[in-house]
């Protein structure tokens, strides 16, 4: 039922918006009608779980944002020393990391989250595992990416409580 009723809000949401109407009756009851079409339409196609309507992961999702925030302005200053070094050494490396979400948005979260950190790129993609390509050794400390993969998890729902 709230995935009904996310759907419904978001698309009257963006009808409101796109649309730019509030005072016309009949374009607001034709409005209506679209979203409401749309929402049987989505029912009578089972496609309404939590992929097609993921709008109560916002909150969660502003909150990781918030974290990663912080953490991409820390690699930015560890790769900006690094590169501003007149012997500039950097000390490539891969690496694989069991992957601590089990649903599809929760890998591919942690895998843009690596991705985005400066210094680090996701290379490939398993079921359990990622490849991470760092430019400098101290990148590739796995603790620091179960952190990110349990907040990746706890971000997609997989988990209740950050810890």
């Amino acid at each position: 039922m709230g995935y009904i009723a996310s759907l419904t809000l978001m698309l009257v949401a963006l009808w409101l918006t796109l649309s730019g109407y509030f005072h016309n009756q009949l374009l607001l009851s034709l409005g209506a009608f679209s979203v409401g079409i749309t929402v049987v339409l989505a029912l009578r196609m089972r496609i309404l779980d939590d992929e097609s309507a993921p709008y109560y992961r916002i909150p969660r999702l502003l909150v990781y944002s918030v974290w990663l925030m912080v953490e991409i302005v820390k690699a930015n200053l560890i790769v900006a020393k690094t590169i501003l070094r007149p012997d500039m050494v950097l000390t490539p490396r891969m690496v694989r990391i069991k992957t601590l979400p089990a649903s599809g948005f929760g890998r591919a979260l942690f895998a843009n989250s690596i991705t985005l950190t400066p210094g680090t790129v996701t290379v490939d993609l398993d079921s359990d595992e990622i490849i991470v390509h760092a430019i400098l050794k101290e990148m590739t400390n796995k603790s620091d990416f179960a952190e990110m993969a349990r907040r990746c998890a706890w971000a997609a729902g997989e988990k209740e409580v950050p810890a």
